[in-house]
């Protein structure tokens, strides 16, 4: 086994129940369920043959179904080889288990049949999954939200100190990225529908002739063959496949979902980096084969990694939507194997990471608290300035000597390494009127961060704890970390 290629998202990265979704097993399972649902349906409206007797039987149905699931691979394999054709190759495979019914497996389908139905299948079985775990971190993020909904931390736009916000506050920024993914996603999975047997060129000739012309009858196969896959509908008008614009659509949800865990890894890393939030770092776990003393955030920088490969994955389907030509062609088809299950495996392996990075997040609230009041000096100048002119303070002159003091503290902070002293600068100048202790008092950092507190409990009540409540059977997953 360690003589050939192995992807690593099989491996490493993506879960048992994602790769069982994409496996073999699910794919010709699917392909005889989708036969039996067409032999079915075809027997139910009537399909006979020339002398009118039925044309398929209760007992070739049941044949069928006998075998659904003990898939003869080494037949299906030892055929391809002969034919080159793996649709027919599993039509020859099953018609060996079941020859009573061999003769009606595939009657009046092309290979898209399965192989379109059974993707649209496998992809919104992917996209449930998918759903459920986005589900889970969405719960342990707005844990950790309204957590530290109180707790004080500078903010930063261009990574620049900025006026503070709290450190639940920050979270629901990741926590409403998500959110629109699930509504993304939900969108998606609402509006699956299947290709149906279409025939040909998707204008279902075959079973015109099956059914001697009758469209009536016709009309209902696709209807019927939703039903028993448990499908809504089918799309209504299609060449031989269905658009590829769905494979598009679907990778480019997923690579929302990507953009989205990109963003939070990014700004762990960068917390990291300051000693203020970490990743979980396991007893045992190295940071760094040089480095003994390293905690590199590697779960972080994993989520960023995968990320990465989703969204430029995202261009395959894109293309080859793009550059279909007129009712089908195959250059969709190699892609298609590659790029599809990878996205979701790549997706499932994000999604378990950043389940267990939220799960085990470090606050470490009095490093946040020392670089909160190395900078709310600053912060704070606007409110001192606005005291001391109620005092009688000229708001013009207060605001060039705050300007002054701030560069002259700022100077002293910079090159000479000494901590801010923009407090006492300000306490000695008479036009202010205000003691070192009466500024201190001011720098209290709850005053500073006006309504995160309550934007984020307001956001958590009222928008995710309503969907949490809607999907509380789906709730209590872990997450498994290969390595």
């Amino acid at each position: 086994m360690n003589d050939k290629y192995v992807s690593p998202l099989s491996e490493r990265y993506a879960s048992k129940e994602m790769q069982y979704i994409f496996s073999p097993d699910m794919k010709f399972k699917t392909w005889r369920r989708l036969w039996i649902a067409l032999a079915e349906t075809e027997k139910e409206l009537g399909l006979s043959d020339e002398q009118g007797n039925p044309r398929i039987t209760d007992e070739m149905i049941d044949e069928l179904k006998a075998h659904a699931e003990d898939i003869n691979y080494e037949v299906a394999k030892a055929r391809e080889k002969e034919v080159r054709h793996d649709v027919m190759s599993h039509v020859y495979a099953y018609g060996q288990q079941c020859p009573k019914a061999a003769g009606i497996i595939h009657l009046g389908a092309t290979s898209c049949y399965v192989g379109d139905n059974t993707d649209i299948i496998v992809m919104t079985e992917a996209l449930k999954l998918v759903r459920k775990k986005l589900i889970n971190v969405i719960s342990e993020l707005s844990k950790f939200a309204m957590n530290y909904k109180d707790l004080p931390t500078l903010a930063f736009t261009h990574f620049q100190p900025a006026q503070p916000t709290t450190v639940g506050k920050r979270a629901t920024l990741w926590l409403q990225d998500l959110y629109m993914d699930l509504q993304d996603i939900d969108y998606i999975i609402e509006g699956q529908k299947l290709l149906g047997s279409k025939g040909t060129t998707g204008t279902q000739a075959s079973f015109l002739e099956l059914f001697n012309g009758d469209h009536e009858t016709v009309r209902k196969i696709d209807k019927i063959i939703a039903e028993k896959m448990g499908f809504e509908g089918c799309y209504p008008v299609s060449g031989q496949t269905y658009s590829r614009k769905v494979d598009s659509r679907i990778l480019n949800v997923l690579s929302g979902i990507a953009q989205s865990a990109h963003k939070f890894s990014n700004d762990i890393r960068l917390l990291q980096h300051l000693k203020e939030i970490e990743e979980p770092f396991e007893k045992n776990q190295i940071g760094s084969s040089a480095m003994a003393y390293k905690r590199n955030p590697m779960r972080s920088e994993r989520i960023a990694s995968l990320a990465n490969y989703v969204i430029a994955d995202a261009i395959n389907p894109a293309i080859t939507a793009a550059t279909q030509w007129f009712e089908r062609t195959l250059d969709d088809s190699a892609n298609k194997r590659i790029s599809i299950p990878e996205a979701f495996l790549a997706v499932d392996g994000i999604l378990d990471l950043y389940l267990n990075v939220v799960d085990g997040l470090v606050v470490y609230d009095k490093v946040i608290y020392q670089r909160f009041m190395s900078e709310i000096p600053f912060m704070a100048t606007e409110n001192i300035m606005m005291d001391a002119a109620k005092a009688g303070g000229n708001r013009q002159e207060l605001h060039e000597k705050i300007r002054t003091y701030s560069m002259e503290a700022g100077a002293v902070v910079k090159k000479e390494g000494k901590p801010n002293d923009l407090l006492q600068r300000i306490a000695n100048d008479p036009a202010f009127g205000m003691t070192l202790e009466e500024l201190q008092a001011i720098m209290k950092p709850e005053k500073y961060v006006g309504r995160a507190p309550q934007q984020t409990e307001e956001f958590i009540t009222e928008v995710i704890n309503p969907l949490l409540e809607e999907n509380k059977k789906l709730l209590g997953m872990t997450a498994e970390i290969n390595v």
